[in-house]
């Protein structure tokens, strides 16, 4: 868990813009703004403030300025020692100034600290009151092309400046906004007061192209390189080393975001927003997606032979920040140069919050394939309203790097509420000092952690651990409810109360071992061979075709006689009849009454028990001595037929006779019946 985080706040009588530390001293914040030109009742100034308490900073120093001129849009520490410092600022000039092709936009001024004795009674500082420190203004210049727009609007929109040496930054770089034509302008800031002769470098960008974000910084063979990026693209220019006049050498390409594919809805590209150099050849992109839907860092690594770089590791910001809108960074060195060292990113985002990383930074040669973004804390609602700009204090290591004293970073953001915030940081000595240590600790921010091949290692043995005991406590679960046999004795873990509730007796205690609950092998191919029959035992329960031919000839089945009159007179035939041509076939209705009642007239004895069936019979040849057909029959025997017909429910008088002519009736069921069936 990170350490608490101290911060104090001062509010100010305009809205800033820029901001920037003493190089050498981080007790000292110059910070700027104001309302612009002819805005009645906010001024423009420049406010140096003590930052070297943590919890209470104030405003020391103020530097009034014109207000018929621009606010200030930029500003950076160029120069600085125990007395004073010198401050380069991006401040326009009036509206006519302008027009009439005249805009000193560099402006440099120098504000002086306030001078501090100490009293001994009390071993703490005090300000003394009687001495004023020296503030004034040293120069200002106009360092971009002259503009031919009818409307003159460019202003200085980015001021960065090289490392500072010994509190002296040597060069600067600047960049246009709103300008026809960008331009970014390469002078040197060593001189107080850097002039049009000062210039070495100009890089000129398309029409209505401007740079987002510029940087600089000193490269291994004593030259500079800047880098800088458009909306879409990153470049590249360096400076050689010992270089007095003005430099022609063209940007180099170094990286791009494609443009989305042809079949894609939305043909918007996400945008830089705006990058920072960590070493000569690592860059720091911050990226805002399309439609702010998020921003995302990028590092890429530039190639000392000129070609195009390459991303080797990015991060999505927290899905709270929508969009970024200003960056920081600072190096946290170490005492030798075999030691890592640690860089500290901070992000503003949209949603006034800050987030703070750390990125270890080896010291080996394949030092891209080694790094990692390691999350240190997310602040949020740090400011009233935007932010408009971040900057870090520079650390600066101890005399004695073998002692181990409390060291700080300090953060500072401003916002166009007026406000200015300090986070202080602490910072912790690694490793931690101990008797046997034979090299002087380094200050960091964050745990480095483990290298990769440890946390790999460590995740794997962490996994196994999980596994192991998650299958100890499924045998342990399975031992209790009596699922498997007790190897670990389970149930004498628990007490009687809860063994009485849960623990049961092993399921398969009872059960023979010598009978298996399931097949274990197949039947042997023998005892299969043996259940086979031959050929010759097939073909003795084949018929023949003169079998089949008697048995279709002598068919004969009882049926429903109104199925079969149905079937006979429906012109869609009942399925229930198969394989049989009624129409071919003779049809034979049988009574089981042996004998008929003599009177026709009289109704059958109920007790007698009367039934019919039908028979089909391929020939009716023997059929006329069995029976009558339907015309054949007597008027009485029509009747009684009639009579058992109805009761049967084989027919009814509404189909009328006709149904029943070609049809044989016979009452010797039982004698004539049974020997044809026989």
């Amino acid at each position: 868990m990170a350490p608490p985080i101290v911060s104090a706040k001062l509010t100010l009588s305009c809205p800033l813009y820029a901001a920037d530390f003493d190089p050498l001293n981080n007790g000292f914040l110059i910070v700027g703004g104001g309302g612009g030109e002819g805005r009645s009742g906010v001024a423009n100034k420049i406010s140096l403030i003590d930052t070297s308490r943590k919890q209470e900073i104030i405003e020391v120093v103020e530097v009034d300025l014109s207000r018929d001129e621009d606010s200030v849009t930029s500003l950076a520490v160029a120069q600085s020692n125990d007395t004073s410092a010198t401050a380069f600022a991006g401040i326009n000039s009036s509206t006519v100034e302008q027009q009439a092709g005249r805009n000193a936009h560099l402006r440099s001024f120098k504000l002086g600290f306030p001078l501090k004795k100490r009293k001994e009674s009390l071993s703490v500082e005090v300000e003394d009151a009687r001495l004023t420190p020296e503030t004034k203004a040293l120069g200002r210049a106009s360092l971009f092309t002259s503009s031919s727009a009818a409307k003159k609007e460019t202003y200085q929109r980015v001021l960065r400046l090289s490392r500072a040496t010994d509190g002296i930054a040597k060069f600067g770089v600047i960049a246009t906004g709103l300008a026809p034509v960008g331009e970014i302008v390469v002078f040197d800031a060593s001189k107080d007061s850097p002039g049009p002769g000062d210039v070495r470098g100009r890089i000129q960008l398309g029409e209505k192209e401007e740079a987002a974000d510029v940087d600089i910084i000193e490269t291994e063979n004593g030259g500079y390189r800047v880098v800088y990026c458009t909306d879409y693209e990153v470049y590249s220019y360096d400076m050689p080393p010992s270089s007095n006049k003005t430099n022609t050498i063209e940007p180099q390409f170094l990286h791009g975001i494609p443009f989305p594919d042809v079949f894609s809805k939305s043909k918007k590209r996400p945008t830089f927003r705006s990058l920072r150099f960590l070493t000569p050849s690592l860059v720091l992109l911050v990226q805002n997606k399309i439609d702010r839907t998020g921003a995302e860092l990028f590092l890429l690594n530039i190639s000392s032979s000129g070609k195009v770089g390459s991303i080797v590791l990015r991060k999505r910001l927290h899905k709270a920040i929508k969009s970024a809108t200003a960056t920081a960074t600072v190096l946290l060195p170490s005492p030798t140069s075999k030691q890592n060292m640690q860089h500290v990113i901070a992000i503003a985002g949209q949603d006034i919050s800050i987030t703070i990383l750390t990125l270890e930074h080896p010291h080996s040669r394949n030092a891209s394939t080694q790094l990692k973004f390691r999350m240190h804390t997310f602040l949020r609602n740090v400011h009233p309203l935007q932010m408009t700009a971040l900057s870090f204090s520079n650390f600066i290591l101890p005399s004695d790097a073998s002692v181990a004293t409390p060291q700080y970073l300090k953060l500072a953001s401003i916002s166009i509420a007026n406000t200015v915030i300090v986070h202080t940081l602490p910072l912790s000595p690694f490793p931690p000092p101990s008797r046997n240590q034979t090299s002087p600790s380094r200050y960091i921010l964050t745990n480095p952690g483990r290298s990769e091949a440890a946390q790999t290692g460590f995740s794997v043995v962490v996994s196994i651990v999980v596994v192991a005991f998650a299958a100890l406590l499924l045998q342990a679960f399975t031992e209790i409810r009596g699922g498997t046999p007790e190897y670990l004795g389970a149930k004498g873990w628990l007490n009687e109360r809860v063994h009485s509730y849960i623990a049961r007796p092993y399921m398969f205690e009872n059960v023979s071992i010598d009978i298996p609950l399931i097949p274990t092998r197949l039947p042997r191919i023998e005892e299969v061979r043996e259940k086979i029959p031959t050929t010759e035992e097939i073909k003795e329960h084949i018929p023949t075709a003169e079998d089949l031919k008697e048995s279709v000839d002598n068919f004969s089945q009882k049926l429903s006689l109104r199925a079969i009159l149905a079937h006979l007179h429906s012109s869609s035939p009942d399925d229930h009849i198969p394989l049989l041509d009624l129409r071919s076939k003779s049809i034979m209705v049988r009574s089981s009454n042996p004998t008929p009642n003599p009177n026709p007239d009289s109704k059958d004895d109920p007790n007698r028990e009367t039934s019919l069936s039908t028979e089909l019979y391929a020939s009716h040849e023997d059929l006329a001595q069995q029976g009558k057909k339907w015309e054949d029959l007597h008027e009485t025997e029509k009747k009684r037929w009639r009579r058992r017909l109805i009761e049967a429910g084989e027919w009814s008088l509404s189909e009328g006779e006709v149904v029943l002519k070609g049809i044989f009736f016979s009452e010797y069921a039982g004698a004539v019946g049974g020997l044809v069936r026989g």
